[in-house]
Protein backbone atom coordinates (compact mmCIF):
# COMPACT_ATOMS: atom_id res chain seq x y z
CA UNK A 1 0.00 0.00 0.00
CA UNK A 2 3.03 2.26 0.75
CA UNK A 3 4.77 1.71 -2.15
CA UNK A 4 1.26 1.92 -4.62
CA UNK A 5 1.17 6.00 -2.29
CA UNK A 6 4.42 6.81 -2.99
CA UNK A 7 4.46 5.78 -6.97
CA UNK A 8 1.64 7.64 -7.32
CA UNK A 9 3.31 10.97 -5.73
CA UNK A 10 6.12 10.30 -8.33
CA UNK A 11 3.95 10.30 -11.26
CA UNK A 12 2.32 13.48 -9.88
CA UNK A 13 5.12 15.32 -9.51
CA UNK A 14 7.08 14.20 -12.76
CA UNK A 15 3.39 14.63 -14.52
CA UNK A 16 3.30 18.38 -13.09
CA UNK A 17 7.09 18.95 -13.61
CA UNK A 18 6.54 17.82 -17.45
CA UNK A 19 3.17 20.15 -17.83
CA UNK A 20 5.11 22.85 -16.25
CA UNK A 21 8.26 22.60 -18.28
CA UNK A 22 6.37 22.83 -21.86
CA UNK A 23 7.12 26.03 -23.73
CA UNK A 24 4.75 28.82 -23.48
CA UNK A 25 2.38 28.87 -26.87
CA UNK A 26 3.18 31.36 -29.58
CA UNK A 27 0.32 33.82 -28.74
CA UNK A 28 1.81 34.45 -25.36
CA UNK A 29 5.36 34.56 -26.60
CA UNK A 30 4.86 37.74 -29.16
CA UNK A 31 5.23 40.62 -27.80
CA UNK A 32 4.27 43.96 -29.31
CA UNK A 33 7.17 45.22 -31.25
CA UNK A 34 7.59 48.85 -31.96
CA UNK A 35 8.22 49.87 -35.47
CA UNK A 36 11.87 51.47 -35.20
CA UNK A 37 12.36 53.34 -38.99
CA UNK A 38 9.22 55.08 -38.46
CA UNK A 39 9.58 55.42 -34.86
CA UNK A 40 12.67 57.05 -36.07
CA UNK A 41 11.06 58.63 -38.90
CA UNK A 42 9.16 60.66 -36.42
CA UNK A 43 11.92 61.64 -34.41
CA UNK A 44 13.62 63.39 -37.43
CA UNK A 45 10.33 64.96 -37.97
CA UNK A 46 11.20 66.73 -34.46
CA UNK A 47 14.25 67.43 -34.89
CA UNK A 48 13.80 68.85 -38.28
CA UNK A 49 10.75 71.46 -36.81
CA UNK A 50 12.96 72.44 -33.52
CA UNK A 51 16.21 73.37 -36.01
CA UNK A 52 13.81 75.19 -38.10
CA UNK A 53 12.32 76.98 -35.45
CA UNK A 54 16.05 78.19 -34.01
CA UNK A 55 16.94 78.82 -37.26
CA UNK A 56 14.25 81.74 -37.48
CA UNK A 57 14.91 82.61 -34.39
CA UNK A 58 11.79 81.89 -32.69
CA UNK A 59 12.32 79.49 -30.00
CA UNK A 60 9.36 79.58 -27.97
CA UNK A 61 7.34 77.80 -31.40
CA UNK A 62 9.37 74.51 -30.35
CA UNK A 63 7.10 71.65 -29.29
CA UNK A 64 9.63 69.12 -28.34
CA UNK A 65 10.76 69.02 -24.24
CA UNK A 66 8.02 67.65 -21.90
CA UNK A 67 7.39 69.90 -18.86
CA UNK A 68 9.41 67.95 -16.26
CA UNK A 69 12.18 68.18 -18.25
CA UNK A 70 16.05 67.52 -17.03
CA UNK A 71 18.36 68.51 -19.84
CA UNK A 72 22.32 68.23 -19.34
CA UNK A 73 24.78 70.39 -21.22
CA UNK A 74 28.94 69.94 -20.64
CA UNK A 75 30.14 72.29 -17.64
CA UNK A 76 26.85 73.33 -16.22
CA UNK A 77 24.23 72.52 -13.78
CA UNK A 78 21.27 70.28 -14.95
CA UNK A 79 18.38 72.74 -16.29
CA UNK A 80 14.91 71.63 -14.22
CA UNK A 81 11.77 71.69 -16.44
CA UNK A 82 10.79 73.40 -19.52
CA UNK A 83 11.06 76.90 -18.30
CA UNK A 84 14.78 76.34 -18.02
CA UNK A 85 15.36 74.46 -21.19
CA UNK A 86 13.44 77.55 -22.92
CA UNK A 87 15.16 80.56 -21.32
CA UNK A 88 18.57 78.53 -22.43
CA UNK A 89 16.74 78.41 -26.02
CA UNK A 90 16.65 81.72 -25.82
CA UNK A 91 19.94 83.06 -24.77
CA UNK A 92 20.86 80.60 -27.73
CA UNK A 93 19.01 82.42 -30.82
CA UNK A 94 19.91 85.58 -29.22
CA UNK A 95 23.89 85.26 -29.25
CA UNK A 96 23.87 83.15 -32.35
CA UNK A 97 25.78 85.39 -35.37
CA UNK A 98 23.75 86.46 -38.29
CA UNK A 99 23.20 83.78 -41.10
CA UNK A 100 24.51 80.69 -38.94
CA UNK A 101 21.81 78.05 -39.20
CA UNK A 102 21.72 74.58 -37.20
CA UNK A 103 20.64 70.86 -38.36
CA UNK A 104 19.75 68.03 -36.09
CA UNK A 105 20.56 64.26 -37.42
CA UNK A 106 18.61 61.49 -35.58
CA UNK A 107 21.05 58.76 -35.73
CA UNK A 108 20.14 55.78 -34.19
CA UNK A 109 16.68 54.73 -32.09
CA UNK A 110 16.59 52.18 -29.39
CA UNK A 111 12.69 51.68 -28.65
CA UNK A 112 11.22 50.15 -25.97
CA UNK A 113 9.26 46.91 -27.55
CA UNK A 114 5.89 48.47 -26.92
CA UNK A 115 7.13 52.11 -27.94
CA UNK A 116 6.09 53.95 -24.97
CA UNK A 117 10.21 55.31 -24.76
CA UNK A 118 12.82 55.98 -27.18
CA UNK A 119 16.05 56.59 -26.54
CA UNK A 120 17.74 58.99 -29.92
CA UNK A 121 21.23 59.09 -30.41
CA UNK A 122 22.15 61.82 -33.00
CA UNK A 123 24.20 64.43 -34.49
CA UNK A 124 23.68 68.48 -34.69
CA UNK A 125 26.03 70.85 -37.02
CA UNK A 126 26.56 74.65 -37.28
CA UNK A 127 27.15 76.49 -40.22
CA UNK A 128 27.88 80.30 -41.36
CA UNK A 129 26.27 81.18 -44.79
CA UNK A 130 29.08 80.10 -46.22
CA UNK A 131 28.30 76.41 -45.06
CA UNK A 132 31.70 76.39 -42.73
CA UNK A 133 30.95 74.24 -39.85
CA UNK A 134 31.30 76.55 -36.79
CA UNK A 135 30.03 73.84 -34.37
CA UNK A 136 29.29 70.27 -34.00
CA UNK A 137 28.80 67.69 -31.64
CA UNK A 138 26.53 65.07 -30.64
CA UNK A 139 23.36 64.22 -28.19
CA UNK A 140 21.51 61.24 -26.47
CA UNK A 141 17.52 62.31 -25.53
CA UNK A 142 14.90 60.31 -24.05
CA UNK A 143 11.60 60.53 -25.18
CA UNK A 144 8.22 58.76 -23.39
CA UNK A 145 4.83 58.88 -25.05
CA UNK A 146 2.48 61.13 -23.71
CA UNK A 147 -1.12 61.90 -24.75
CA UNK A 148 -0.18 59.77 -28.76
CA UNK A 149 3.13 62.14 -28.97
CA UNK A 150 6.95 61.74 -27.91
CA UNK A 151 7.93 64.53 -25.65
CA UNK A 152 11.59 64.41 -24.55
CA UNK A 153 12.06 64.12 -20.41
CA UNK A 154 15.78 63.76 -20.99
CA UNK A 155 18.71 64.72 -23.13
CA UNK A 156 22.06 65.66 -23.24
CA UNK A 157 24.81 66.95 -25.45
CA UNK A 158 28.90 67.31 -25.68
CA UNK A 159 30.66 69.35 -28.84
CA UNK A 160 33.27 67.39 -30.71
CA UNK A 161 35.07 70.74 -31.25
CA UNK A 162 38.22 71.28 -30.20
CA UNK A 163 38.03 73.30 -26.73
CA UNK A 164 39.36 76.82 -27.19
CA UNK A 165 41.75 78.25 -25.13
CA UNK A 166 40.90 81.49 -23.13
CA UNK A 167 43.73 84.10 -23.71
Amino acid sequence: MKNKILKGIALGLITALFIACQPKKEEEATAPVADKEAIKAELQTMESAFADAMNAGKPESIVYYSDDVISYDQNAAPLNGKKAVDAKLAEQVKNTAKGNKISYTANEVFPSSDGNQVVEIGSYKVVDSTGAAKASGNYMALFEKRDGKYVCIRDMGSSDMPKEEKK
